[in-house]
Order: C-alpha cells, then structure tokens, then sequence
C-alpha cells in the first residue's frame, strides 16, 4: 500500500512538472509573437523619397477635399394684403374677387413661375386671416377668411413677415388666428419677438421682421436681440425684414438708415422693407443690400391706387464649405401690381412688367437707389466722425487720469 502511494505521488509529481513546462513554454510562445508583432508594427522610419526608389513607384498623391458648394436664391415682394376693410365697396374688394373667382391660384398665376423656381419666396403679410369681428380704433382695419392662406401656397410662397401696423387689426386674437391660418398650409411666419429659422437646402436661413413705426429707433434692441437669436440657432444666412419709414415717400429716413446699418453691422445679411406702399431705392452696404421699400404686391388695401409700379428683388447667395460667400448676384423684376393697370383699376393680380414700364420702373429704381446711396454715405459719414470724437475724448479722459497718478 505505501508502495501504492509512492507511486501515485511520483505521477503527480510528474504531471505537475510537465504542466510547468508547458506553461513555460507557452508564455515562452506568446511573448516571441508579441515581440515580433511589436516589431512590425514600429518599423523604422524611412521618407517618402526612399519609399518611392525602394518601390519604384511615385509617392501617393493625397487626395483633395470636395469643396461642398449650395447656391441659394431668394426673392422678395412686398405688401400682400389678402383681405379688406368693411368699409370698402364689396364689388371692387378683394374679397368680391375672390368670390368671384373662387380659385385661390387666379392671384399669383403671373408671378407663381418666377416664385416656384427660387428656393425661397418672402412677402409682407399686412393683414389678418380670421373670423373676429371687433376691430381695432383705426382708420382701415384688413382681414380675410383663413382659407386665403391657400393664396400663397399656389403663389409657392413659402414665408411672411408679420410684423406690420395691420397684424393686430382685429386684436391679438387674430394675430394668433393668422398664424395657425399660414401654418395649416405650410406657410412659415416671423416677426417681432418670432423668429424663424428655415432649412433650405441644407443651409439655415434665419429670419427677423422688426416693426418700427411705434417705437422708430428705439426698436434697435429688438432688431439685435433678434439678430442675436437668429446666430444662436446656427443661422448661416440672416435676412431681417422692417415695417418701417413714411408711407408714399420714395426716398429713406434717416431712422431706416441708420437701422438699416445697425442689422448690417450686427450680422444681417440682407434687410428687406416696406410700409410706404411705393418703391424705395437700393443701398449697398458693405457689401450687403439694403432693399428699402419693396411697395406694394398683392395688396388689398386699394382698390384703385395711383401708383401701380413694384418689383421682384431676387438675392442668390452661395455657401462654400459652411461659409457664405460675399459674391452679391443680385436680380431685380420690375413688376405692375395689377394686370388691369392700363385701365386704372387693381384686380389684386401681380404682372412682371414689359417693354416700357419695365424700362421705367428700372429708371425709378435707378434714381431712388442713387438718392438711398447718398443718404447712407452720409450717415456712414456722420457716424464714423461721431465714432472718432468719441474716441479722441476716451483718449483724452485715460491720459488726464494718467496725468493725475
């Protein structure tokens, strides 16, 4: 038995030595292939040239980016007031056209083209769609029935400024009552407090309406909190649109200059106006446009108005790698705002002009934007002489306190 035992002890000793053994030689193993893969994959260095002549080959041209470039066209048209005032004669109104037509695609049928080629279409929404009856205290007071929205849909316009003297006609009711209309037929709003910030092919367009008239250039602080905004939500592309200036005046006030520069300064990157219900000129701005009264477009608030002249502004911007370009490719449409204007009467039907108006109303634009561009010389002017007085008497003011310590 202890013989048994012996033995027994003797193969265990063994099995355990063996396993030892193969242990170490396994370790043994594994160290030698992590040693050698170690040294493949830290070869020594050696440069291009000699890689090449050990290969016989050129050294590998690393490949350029693709430079990603979107071009952006916008248009822009003025006053749309799609609706009228209780007082107008029903026959001639917009709303006895549009019962009398019942087709919601009569109204932009002239333009409609132009404005479903772009990318993005913006008008000046002066009026209200909704059901209210108490209107406010005022001399005209505009809505329509909610269904009209469906005008600027079939129009392929796709957002509006709300930001106007006529957006709260009916109360704050049919403000909101606006809104939901537009928005039931895809149609984007903005103004006031209200941003908006579209995707347009891939690029973010933002988008501001400043109202002016009640406050003048107190309103600079809604304009750059707006601004401000519009830059948080990542917009590459800033447009802000003003109600602002004195109604049947072709040349701008000083106050739209100057807020005008204030949204170019602050990031804007195109400004867009209206409220006179005639065209203003053009001023360029640093290199950006300052579009000062676009008049009148598909406007309900006269029936027969005395000056019928309003234009298309087209603006295509470029963006190269998430950068917009300051390349500035501008197109101007001289437009009639009825295609009843040779017999003096307003059908509420935009038309592009032709042959001599169309040679007219560039002379007009032509004429107005020389006057806009003096006007914002001469404030640039002011402001940069302002701008360095300030600085002198800063510079005054540190050195006396220099001069005292």
């Amino acid at each position: 038995m202890k013989r048994k035992g012996q033995k027994k002890k003797l193969r265990l000793k063994v099995i355990i030595t063996t396993d030892i053994i193969l242990l170490v030689i396994l370790c043994g193993a594994l160290l030698a292939k992590g040693l050698y893969k170690s040294n493949k994959e830290e070869p020594q260095p050696e440069t291009k040239t000699e890689s090449a002549n050990k290969e016989g080959q050129k050294p590998e041209k690393q490949e350029t980016p693709e430079v990603q470039e979107t071009t952006i066209t916008i248009s822009a048209a003025g006053d749309c007031t799609l609706g009228t005032d209780e007082g107008f004669n029903y026959k001639r109104s917009f709303k006895g056209k549009y019962d009398a037509v019942q087709d919601p695609a009569y109204f932009f049928q002239n333009v409609q083209p132009v404005f479903a080629q772009d990318d993005l279409t913006i008008v000046n929404m002066e009026g209200t769609l909704t059901e209210e009856t108490t209107r406010e205290p005022k001399q005209f007071a505009f809505k329509g029935d909610a269904e009209y929205a469906k005008i600027l849909t079939a129009g392929a316009v796709e957002t509006a400024n709300l930001a106007n003297n006529h957006s709260f006609d009916y109360g704050k009711k049919s403000y909101e009552d606006t809104i939901t209309a537009l928005e039931a037929e895809g149609i984007s709003s903005f103004g006031y407090e209200r941003t908006a910030v579209m995707d347009i092919k891939g690029v973010k367009v933002g988008l501001a309406g400043v109202y002016e008239l009640a406050e003048h250039i107190d309103c600079k602080q809604d304009l750059l909190d707006n601004i401000a905004s519009l830059k948080e939500q990542g917009a590459q592309i800033i447009i802000v649109s003003f109600h602002w200036g004195q109604e049947k005046e072709n040349v701008p006030s000083d106050v739209q200059v100057e807020l005008a520069h204030a949204a170019v300064d602050n990031g804007a990157d195109l400004v867009l106006g209206h409220h006179p219900h005639v065209l203003q000129g053009i001023e360029e701005y640093k290199g950006k446009n300052i579009v000062y009264s676009l008049g009148n477009f598909c406007f309900g608030g006269n029936s027969a108005p005395s000056d019928m002249d309003t234009m298309i502004f087209q603006q295509t911007f470029t963006v190269k790698d998430g950068k917009l370009q300051e390349d500035n490719v501008t197109n101007i449409l001289p437009c009639k705002i009825s295609s009843a204007y040779e017999k003096g009467y307003n059908n509420y039907q935009p038309i592009l002009a032709e042959g001599e108006q169309k040679e007219k109303i560039f002379e007009r634009l032509s004429e107005y934007s020389q006057k806009a561009q003096e006007a914002g010389d001469r404030l640039a002017q002011e402001s940069a002489v302002q701008d360095k007085d300030e600085n002198s008497e800063k510079a005054a003011n540190n050195n006396l306190i220099c001069s005292i310590f």
